[in-house]
């Protein structure tokens, strides 16, 4: 949603205006104000109202992590059996 928002902005400027256009957005300041407006967002939409769906976030963020933390590990197990034929 923000992406889109972003590419209809800089639809409407030329290429030398875009630095100008962007540069601001990279600021600290700008993404720690966009952050807190995020979590924000959040805290009215899931905490607020009473939801499940905070638990299920925390569930399977929480198991993607572990998958990708594992996964070189993993890779390098496939690697070591197929070259030795096993």
């Amino acid at each position: 949603m923000a992406l889109r928002r972003f590419i209809n902005e800089l639809r409407g400027v030329t290429v030398k205006e875009v630095p100008d256009k962007v540069k601001p957005m990279l600021s600290f300041s700008y993404l720690k104000e966009s952050f807190a407006k995020g979590i924000d967002s959040y805290h009215a939409k899931y905490i607020e109202t009473d939801s499940i769906m905070p638990l299920y976030h925390v569930c399977f963020g929480g198991m993607a992590f572990s998958y990708l933390v594992a996964l070189p590990e993993e890779r390098r197990h496939l690697e070591h059996a197929q070259k030795h034929g096993h």
